[in-house]
């Protein structure tokens, strides 16, 4: 096991809504979520702060995949279809790399391969390593 994924076994709030983080490379992630009654919301279907923190953990893992710290400064999602059951994936794609910001996009997607959001996300490298 790679330094990150022990690392991001720590997140206790991955850990509560169920995700899991299936791989983790330089500059990639692909985190997934089983979908259960406790990530609907009221019209039945998954709650679009379920699906943000889908994404946001694969952009955490990512972006923190270089070993150095790195900490969100912007992000932002955009839904495109809606989902009741099954399970997410999230796969993030760093798109520009220096050393103070890097930028990734995450696609959220179904096991049909469907589109379901879209997340940017832009970090700040610290200088601080992850141990």
């Amino acid at each position: 096991m790679t330094t990150i994924e022990e690392y991001f076994k720590k997140d206790n709030y991955a850990e509560l809504t169920g995700i899991k983080l299936l791989e983790v490379s330089e500059g990639r992630a692909r985190a997934m979520l089983e979908i259960n009654e406790n990530h609907l919301n009221s019209a039945g279907t998954v709650q679009g702060g379920a699906i943000f923190t889908l994404a946001d953990f694969a952009f955490a893992a990512a972006s923190n995949s270089h070993g150095t710290a790195a900490v969100a400064i912007n992000s932002s999602i955009s839904f495109f279809k809606a989902v009741s059951d099954g399970i997410l994936y999230a796969d993030a794609k760093e798109i520009s790399f220096h050393p103070k910001l890097a930028s990734y996009i995450i696609d959220v997607t179904n096991e049909e391969n469907e589109l379901i959001a879209t997340f940017q996300g832009m970090v700040y490298r610290k200088k601080d390593k992850i141990r």
